[in-house]
């Protein structure tokens, strides 16, 4: 099964435990209903920003629809400027951690859009120099440093000066009854 079908399947099985149609998904994601179609079929490769776009909507972390990485994993699934490959998820009783190695193209800016309530990022950086976090108070970040923000509030990745490589952990707390 490939990254499209794998995806598509645990994509639908999230929307079906839900209980949610297409159309409604559709509509919480701001996903247009025929790209989800076609996402969960496997017929459509997903960005970086759809996937997080619909694992916000269903109250998931985004390593809950992408495959666990084989040994050695390269590739990942890509944004407009960032390319995330899942190196771990880590489940305790409070919330859900998710590792991926990350790759910020040189020169380029992406925004992501707000995840769910009380989801946090941290980004430690490898080589390169990064701004990341709010827009409005942008963090610059250097080889082996780190930055810390809030991701339920709409945030930024770059890379002004060249490729940067990094580490990103995303920690989606889980909702107490």
């Amino acid at each position: 099964m490939g990254l499209n079908d794998e995806v598509g399947r645990r994509l639908k099985a999230l929307r079906r435990a839900r209980d949610l149609s297409l159309s409604e998904l559709a509509r919480r994601s701001g996903v247009g209903k025929g790209t989800l179609s076609e996402l969960e079929s496997g017929l459509r490769n997903p960005t970086l920003e759809t996937l997080y776009a619909l694992t916000t909507a269903l109250g998931s972390p985004l390593s809950a629809v992408l495959d666990d990485p084989p040994a050695g994993a390269r590739g990942g699934v890509s944004g407009s400027a960032v390319t995330a490959v899942l190196l771990e998820r880590y489940d305790d009783r409070d919330a859900a951690t998710d590792v991926f190695r990350v790759t910020i193209a040189a020169g380029a800016t992406q925004d992501s859009a707000a995840h769910a309530a009380h989801t946090t990022e941290s980004l430690m950086v490898l080589s390169g120099t990064a701004l990341v976090g709010l827009p409005d108070a942008p963090q610059s970040v250097g080889p082996g440093g780190h930055a810390h923000w809030r991701a339920d509030a709409p945030h930024r990745y770059a890379a002004p000066d060249g490729e940067v490589h990094g580490i990103l952990f995303v920690r989606y707390p889980k909702r107490r009854p």
